[in-house]
């Protein structure tokens, strides 16, 4: 693999959760606005958008460990939007499909940032915690 395909690789994914930050925006402003679904929508924008902003803070890391730290981020606040929007589904059930779409691409998002730290702790020496 040659340099410019990794980079590539990283770009790439900073796309992906910075377009998953903006379809997740666009659905919240779909939702009905009542006193359940003003609080769920802003914890839901909060979790989503916050996947793509760590992402991009580990993509700049001082250390493999600082690196580590923002892409477990990015997995907990990938594996928080899921819930969220499980709850906005059961709360606005006439968007259940189009949460169902939002979850999958979360789902996809964290399996990849579980797989991305789990290689990067692997570079780690063993005595490391």
């Amino acid at each position: 693999m040659s340099n410019g395909s990794a980079k590539n690789r990283k770009y790439d994914l900073e796309e992906r959760t910075a377009v998953f930050g903006e379809s997740v925006i666009a659905f919240a402003k779909t939702l009905p606005k009542d006193a359940i679904t003003t609080t769920l929508v802003s914890q839901l924008v909060r979790a989503a958008t916050s996947v793509g902003a760590n992402y991009c803070e580990a993509c700049d890391a001082q250390s493999n460990k600082d690196f580590l730290h923002k892409i477990a981020i990015s997995r907990k606040e990938s594996h928080e939007t899921k819930h969220w929007l499980r709850m906005v589904a059961v709360a606005a059930p006439q968007h259940k499909q189009q949460a169902r779409k939002l979850w999958q691409e979360a789902q996809q998002l964290t399996l990849i940032f579980a797989t991305i730290g789990r290689k990067a702790g692997e570079k780690q020496p063993p005595n490391r915690k």
